[in-house]
């Protein structure tokens, strides 16, 4: 009872933001797991230029769906921000390889601090199957330590993580300073958060295998791309932030 009166405290108060590129696959079971929930005030999509039938899959559920013309990952996700008005956000991926039930962890802990990030790192909650290998575990690690280092963090293990919690409030303070629109978005995100003092913690999550196939980190070079595009934006923002004190 205790449980059900401190869920209450979330529900219909916290939007889900879903970034959708040819997700037609999976995006409508997605949806219908984490509307079967029933924590959200509203399952925001993202349809990010989709060529397959991903919109259509999209309207077969309740989810609120917005098409974002301007390609890119950080694109999607900036604009669900700004399209949500809840005073929570979630943000996930749309091809299962997070699990729902999961978002309670993250309201657990948004009692305590301004945002929650997860982390697919940690070995024991990475399925079968999951798009985890070694280079990429240890490159997440590898770069979130780096980040964490240079901007005095709170504790990371997974700098490309997109299953994440925020209090809106958080977001408000930097939605303006945004600006990275594509696959390197995430450091960004946290960098910036780290730097208007909101109170962090990162948890583990299941990791699962993947409905269709990554549009991202399809291969080693394409994950060594976009970990290297991670590194610069880390060291420009931290010159930019650090050095010359600019936003």
């Amino acid at each position: 009872m205790e449980y059900e009166n401190y869920l209450n405290k979330f529900r219909n108060k916290i939007d889900l933001i879903l970034p959708a590129y040819n997700e037609e696959g999976s995006i409508k079971k997605c949806i219908n797991e984490f509307e079967s929930l029933k924590i959200f005030k509203n399952i925001i999509v993202i349809d990010n230029n989709s060529s397959d039938n991903t919109y259509d899959e999209i309207k077969k559920t309740n989810a609120i769906c917005f098409k974002e013309k301007k390609q890119g990952y950080g694109a999607s996700i900036i604009r669900g921000f700004k399209e949500s008005k809840a005073d929570y956000i979630v943000t996930c991926e749309p091809d299962l390889t997070f699990s729902h039930k999961d978002v309670f962890k993250f309201l657990i802990y948004l009692n305590d601090f301004d945002c929650v990030f997860g982390t697919r790192t940690s070995k024991s909650m990475i399925g079968l199957g999951a798009k985890m290998s070694r280079y990429l575990r240890y490159g997440n690690i590898f770069v979130a330590k780096f980040l964490e280092y240079l901007f005095q963090g709170p504790s990371l293990t997974d700098v490309g993580c997109s299953f994440k919690a925020f209090k809106k409030d958080s977001i408000k303070k930097i939605i303006n300073d945004l600006y990275v629109t594509s696959s390197h978005f995430q450091p960004e995100l946290m960098i910036k958060l780290i730097q208007r003092k909101n109170k962090i913690i990162e948890i583990p999550v299941f990791y699962l295998k993947r409905k269709g196939y990554s549009k991202i980190t399809y291969n080693f070079y394409s994950s060594f791309r976009v970990a290297i595009n991670m590194i610069k934006l880390i060291i420009f923002l931290f010159i930019k932030i650090k050095i010359f004190n600019l936003k």
